[in-house]
């Protein structure tokens, strides 16, 4: 597929989609939000895929909105994409960005550089984020008279606890990656030159399990993870649950295991 703003590509049984604005450290666009919802619906349709990876080119992974296109076009009285005011977050009207995510198969955020704004909000969805050494998260919203979007203020706390999570949305401060890591804001820290290579190591690895369980698991997080009755956690695990007894994917798995223990 052509795109203006992203890359996409297929790397083994793994997706690949690039933010590819690097001269300006891959500002983020609403029309660019409308490219990556086709890129990642295109990789949920191939079922040649099993997982998606999204980085970006260049130096820095996104910083943020385009302040031109997005915020001063909008002040302009101009909407800056498809309906935005309509939208979630400044998103497209008809890009539900956080349950497209939560939906799709798994992806991966290897973030390269710096990533503040919704350059952060919309990875947090994401089920695993891997950085560089050399990369810087922020959550500048405050320091553009603005609050967070895409549902991160549910999931910041969730990573990071609710008072590192107050600190960094109150101050508005850059934290770089070895303060991300230990206060779980990501998941894996690489070298710069291994980012990459480690992360799309990661998708492939994930995604040579079964695709319908791999969803599965990932409704069962989104919903289960701030869930408060446990035996409603349980009802929808033990519903799930069910439903994989019937499927030919646990079938083949009991099968290959008692062949092997033989």
């Amino acid at each position: 597929m052509n795109f203006e703003t992203i890359l996409y590509e297929k790397k083994n049984n793994s997706a690949l989609i690039t933010l590819n604005r690097p001269e300006k450290l891959n500002a983020w666009t609403p029309f660019m939000a409308e490219e990556l919802a086709s890129a990642i619906n295109e990789a949920n349709k191939d079922s040649s895929v099993g997982a998606i990876v999204m980085t970006g080119a260049g130096k820095g992974f996104c910083a943020g909105a385009d302040i031109e296109e997005t915020f001063q076009t909008r002040i302009d009285g101009k909407d800056p994409g498809n309906d935005t005011q309509s939208g979630s977050g400044g998103m497209p009207k008809h890009v539900n960005w956080v349950k497209l995510i939560r939906e799709s198969k798994p992806m991966i955020a290897a973030v390269n550089g710096a990533a503040v704004g919704i350059g952060i909000t919309m990875v947090l969805p994401f089920d695993i984020i891997m950085a560089s050494e050399k990369a810087k998260f922020g959550m500048f919203f405050i320091q553009m008279g603005l609050v967070p979007e895409l549902a991160s203020s549910h999931f910041l706390v969730q990573r990071m606890g609710f008072g590192k999570a107050s600190e960094m949305c109150l101050s508005g401060r850059l934290v770089k990656a070895e303060e991300a890591k230990e206060s779980n804001l990501i998941d894996f820290i690489t070298s710069e030159d291994e980012l990459l290579p480690e992360a799309m190591s990661k998708a492939d690895e994930i995604g040579t399990n079964p695709n319908p369980q791999l969803k599965m698991v990932k409704e069962l997080l989104s919903l289960n993870g701030s869930e408060v009755d446990l035996e409603k956690a349980q009802e929808r695990e033990s519903a799930l649950l069910r439903e994989c007894w019937k499927t030919e994917e646990h079938k083949e798995a009991v099968k290959k295991f008692l062949e092997k223990t033989k």
